[in-house]
């Protein structure tokens, strides 16, 4: 996996972390931890768009950090499952696969 594919794998999942933060925080300490994850997953995020196409990397940043953030409500914070949810995230999960799987780094379209 290329490295600027994997920072945008770790912002998706930062991006998990602090969408569940602006829901369920109630400290100013979870707040301040939740401002410090936002700004370390747009660093990330802004570092791999440089090296890859930024309408790719948006779509499979937000793609899978939605999958994520619904996945981590049903498992930590008492969502009901639900198997169409499921059946939705693997499509749009199966998609993100495939922009991700067509997409060449800006080096070397050049």
């Amino acid at each position: 996996m290329n490295k600027h594919w994997l920072m945008v794998l770790i912002a998706s999942m930062l991006e998990v972390v602090w969408v569940s933060g602006l829901k369920h925080a109630s400290t100013w300490y979870e707040w301040l931890g939740t401002v410090i994850i936002i700004a370390i997953c747009f660093t990330v995020f802004m570092r791999a768009s440089k090296a890859l196409p930024l309408g790719t990397v948006y779509a499979v940043f937000t793609g899978l950090g939605t999958a994520g953030a619904v996945i981590a409500e049903m498992l930590f914070f008492g969502e009901p499952f639900n198997l169409i949810k499921i059946l939705l995230i693997a499509l749009l999960v199966a998609g993100v696969v495939g922009l991700k799987s067509i997409t060449k780094p800006k080096e070397a379209e050049a």
